[in-house]
């Protein structure tokens, strides 16, 4: 928001009453102290939380090719369907459990943390397909809410351009990190020996959830809330990044949460939110499913004569690879403030990695071509969580952007799930590389509308075409306008 704009920002009559709050100056180099500071307490916490959710989510890939198919009597399409049931109770999770986060804070997330090392932990001693169906169902549920929580937690801390930088860092490296680590560390706890009834890919879940388990116990104490309330804060850092927040909206909050009513919930399912949701689907069919399958699909290049651990080990340069870029990419947007750009200029490293991958059937272009499709999609997600969520406005419409957009996008999880079948497998899985590069194609469509899109209705506001929506409103319900509000201006 411009600072012509900020000038005619209204202040709201309702004071938070935990905080005194105090008129501070911006850009100063208290500012910059604090912000350090929440880069090197949130950055890490939100990255390590979401590696963990990570890497115990896509945990069955490496067990499926270390023999849990075989082990539990699974066949055909079995494998397929427990993804999908996962992804439904994901999905459906997700907006309750960010309303939650709103209501009871951190600590609700936290013991999401717990809850899903747990459930992990428990998959460990299944004996059946049934039993492995109950454990990704309670999965799903406990971490449906972890991505959009930890975006809400952000949001409250940084300013719409510093945003999409520290949405970079923890969800684009994260997934990097933790399928590169997943990869380490499923082919070393196969290398040790057997722990009593716990053996081959039982080791994996029982290793993988007692980690988490144990950042999920610390995150109770150390997880900051919001900064209203937050314990890292002395009072002038709170002032400070209170004063922060108010400075990207509209309308003057003070660090004031509106009361959540389904009328803002409803409100959060605008166009902007749908195209960026839409287009988080599309790149999650091919973002997830590489994620799920890869092992597998390394297997079927032609390398059939490569070990279990050897396969693992390959799926490590992809994401290594993709963690890098992702940075480099966020990073444009951050210096730029530019969210669709930087979408355009990436999204073709996934379209020329499917066009290779359907195109040859030389083993070793395939597995460079996943290094493109990997890296081109990784900051794509990322950063249309971060543009729908620079566009959401008030706090309870964001509550909601920051779940609407994952949650839907998660759909593309459920498709992602039947992408890679048993019966593709002799042809190079063909018919996914096909579905993935249709869809790739599609996100670079929907980017540009949405530029467009997005241009336009900024035009209108600069116009004072969209002045009419002040006229007969109380203080409260223009707080409450949010995005609706004639001085916000869309980030593009």
């Amino acid at each position: 928001m411009s600072d012509e704009n900020e000038k005619h920002l209204i202040q709201t009559p309702t004071e938070p009453q935990d905080v005194e709050i105090s008129s501070t100056e911006l850009g100063n180099e208290a500012e910059r102290r604090l912000i350090r500071k929440l880069d090197l307490v949130l950055i890490p916490l939100a990255t390590l939380i979401f590696c963990l959710n990570f890497v115990d989510r896509t945990a069955i890939g490496n067990a499926k090719i270390a023999g849990l198919e075989k082990d539990l009597g699974m066949e055909g399409y079995d494998y397929n369907i427990v993804l999908t049931v996962f992804y439904l109770f994901f999905i459906f999770s997700e907006i309750p459990s960010n309303l939650a986060l709103k209501r009871f804070g951190s600590t609700f997330l936290a013991a999401m943390v717990v809850g899903f090392g747990v459930i992990t932990i428990c998959t460990a001693f299944v004996t059946s397909y049934a039993g492995l169906m109950i454990t990704r169902v309670f999965l799903g549920i406990a971490e449906g809410g972890t991505l959009p929580g930890l975006t809400y937690i952000l949001s409250r801390y940084y300013r719409r351009s510093e945003f999409v930088l520290r949405v970079g860092i923890f969800f684009g490296v994260a997934p990097c990190l933790a399928g590169a680590f997943g990869g380490l560390l499923a082919s070393g706890i196969l290398a040790l020996d057997d722990m009593g009834s716990v053996k081959s890919w039982r080791k994996i879940f029982l290793v993988e959830g007692i980690i988490t388990v144990i950042f999920g116990i610390i995150c109770l104490v150390v997880l900051p809330t919001d900064p209203q309330h937050s314990r890292m804060l002395n009072d002038q850092e709170r002032a400070i990044a209170l004063a922060r927040i108010d400075a990207d909206q509209a309308v003057r909050t003070r660090g004031h949460k509106e009361r959540t009513t389904l009328r803002l919930v409803w409100r959060a399912f605008n166009f902007n939110t749908t195209l960026c949701a839409i287009a988080y689907l599309m790149v999650n069919i091919s973002f997830q499913g590489l994620s799920l399958f890869l092992p597998t699909v390394i297997q079927g290049l032609g390398h059939y004569w490569l070990a279990t651990i050897e396969v693992q080990l390959r799926t490590v340069p992809p994401f290594l690879v993709s963690a890098v870029w992702v940075v480099c990419v966020t990073y444009s947007g951050y210096r730029t403030k530019q969210r669709s750009l930087p979408i355009l200029l990436t999204i073709p490293l996934v379209i020329i990695g499917y066009g290779i991958s359907i195109s040859t059937k030389n083993s070793d272009a395939r597995y460079a071509a996943c290094f493109l499709s990997i890296s081109g999609l990784t900051p794509c997600g990322i950063l249309f969580l971060a543009w729908g969520t620079d566009n959401a406005a008030p706090d309870t419409v964001r509550a909601v952007t920051t779940a609407i957009i994952p949650g839907v996008g998660a759909f593309g999880a459920v498709i992602a799930a039947w992408t890679y079948l048993p019966k593709d497998a002799s042809s190079g899985y063909m018919h996914g590389n096909k579905l993935n590069l249709a869809t790739s194609s599609m996100v670079f469509v929907l980017a540009a509308v949405g530029a467009l899109y997005v241009r336009w209705e900024n035009g209108k506001r600069d116009r004072g075409e969209r002045d009419y929506r002040l006229e007969g409103k109380s203080p409260e319900e223009i707080e409450q306008l949010g995005y609706l509000h004639p001085n916000f201006r869309y980030q593009i």
